[in-house]
């Protein structure tokens, strides 16, 4: 009876093979561009083989020198970074407010931000690029930066707001009873509570602002502000079909966001389940 009741049910092996079958299938495109990054340019077009014959890891050292990659990778870390902190920061202080705070116009606040979100991030470039010129921001990373924090707040907010909605207000009511202020309580005890939700923000928006190009391609005249999404572009011309190197530059630039993703991962199924738009 203990070996019944420890061993696995039919209809679970099924939903195990199928999960499994859909995770190979979404690791595929990344074991063939690692795959692909390690072989030479022959090789890779005849398509011989799924592994490479003789690894050619100096294709990494090709794709960092001709890509110039480290000025590209640097730039996206900073513009990352600092695009999902200032995501933080406002959409959980407005995420809070919409939660928590009873104001005059709070329904016509969130369906503004419901409305803001349907339109199409290129249908904003124009007006965008106007104020930007107007500020004297352009060809600018504080602007760029600032592009990418306006992007990402409406989402953020939502999603922050059901998630502050969610949880019960018995901490805050205890902490005010305490004599602590609403500043005080969001600090010090929402915020905490809320890491799941922000690391799931941080996941969505910094996929979101790493992967971004042509916003970046209007502002920046220089190429040494551009994002890591231009370097790729050094190795996709007619004249230089590297697609090896492609292939290898290409995997140096997700390195980051696997990293930061494996860090992230833990809080990333909660935050997304509890700040589900209901």
């Amino acid at each position: 009876m203990s070996g019944t009741r420890r061993g696995v049910r039919p209809d679970k092996i099924g939903l195990y093979g199928l999960l499994g079958v859909a995770a190979l299938i979404a690791l595929f495109p990344l074991l063939w561009m690692l795959s692909g990054s390690l072989q030479s340019l022959t090789e890779l077009l005849s398509n011989d083989g799924f592994l490479p014959a003789d690894p050619q890891w100096h294709n990494y050292v090709t794709a960092w020198v001709q890509g110039d990659l480290g000025v590209y990778l640097r730039n996206s870390v900073l513009y990352t970074g600092s695009a999902v902190a200032g995501i933080l920061l406002v959409s959980s202080l407005a995420g809070y407010a919409l939660a928590r705070l009873d104001f005059a116009g709070k329904s016509v606040f969130t369906f503004v931000i419901l409305a803001v979100m349907i339109i199409p991030a290129p249908a904003m470039f124009l007006a965008q690029y106007k104020l930007l010129i107007s500020l004297d921001l352009t060809n600018n990373p504080v602007g760029y930066v600032l592009i990418l924090i306006t992007s990402g707040i409406p989402m953020s907010t939502l999603i922050m707001r059901s998630f502050f909605v969610s949880q019960p207000r018995a901490v805050e009511e205890a902490a005010a009873l305490d004599g602590a202020g609403p500043l005080r309580i969001f600090w010090n005890v929402i915020l905490p509570l809320a890491r799941p939700g922000l690391a799931a923000v941080a996941v969505i928006q910094g996929l979101g602002a790493w992967n971004e190009y042509l916003m970046a391609l209007v502002l920046f005249d220089d190429n040494s502000l551009m994002p890591v999404q231009r370097g790729l572009t050094a190795f996709t011309s007619a004249d230089t079909p590297q697609q090896q190197i492609l292939l290898a530059a290409t995997t140096i630039s997700i390195v980051p966001v696997v990293i930061f993703y494996l860090m992230a991962q833990r809080h990333i199924v909660k935050g997304i389940g509890a700040g589900a738009i209901k």
